[in-house]
């Protein structure tokens, strides 16, 4: 695991660590290309320079966010409203953490992509690259 993210988890609470290694752990075995490390103070990680899941502590708990989550189709995941194609699910103990939802939602991440990388560039315009 990176040690930056590791870091992250490690100052935690136990409970919001448990979680947050719990999912460090499922999305560095089910996006082995991904690239991860601490972006705006939390962990992310990305396929060709691209945000595509993170997470996040908040006081309800820990968020996991996919950038392109509101087109995955997933009641589970909490549509942001805005201009963003972002979706996200909050746990308040591991055990919430479903692995096969888990598992189908970044196999989605893969194929279901928003240009964040370029969003700069294009002046807040999205376009979907998958």
């Amino acid at each position: 695991m990176n040690t930056d993210i590791q870091a992250y988890n490690d100052a935690q609470s136990e409970v919001y660590k448990e979680i947050c290694n719990k999912l460090a752990s499922e999305i560095n075995k089910n996006l082995t290309e991904a690239e991860s490390k601490i972006w705006h103070a939390h962990p992310v990680w990305f396929l060709d320079g691209n945000p595509i899941v993170g997470y996040s502590k908040l006081k309800a708990g820990i968020r996991l966010m996919f950038w392109s989550g509101a087109d995955f189709d997933e009641e589970q995941l909490k549509i942001n409203t805005g201009k963003f194609k972002d979706a996200s699910i909050t746990y308040t103990n591991a055990g919430e953490v479903n692995i096969a939802d888990l598992k189908r939602w970044l196999e989605k991440s893969r194929g279901i992509q928003w240009d964040y990388k370029n969003i700069v560039k294009r002046k807040g315009a999205l376009l979907r690259l998958k």
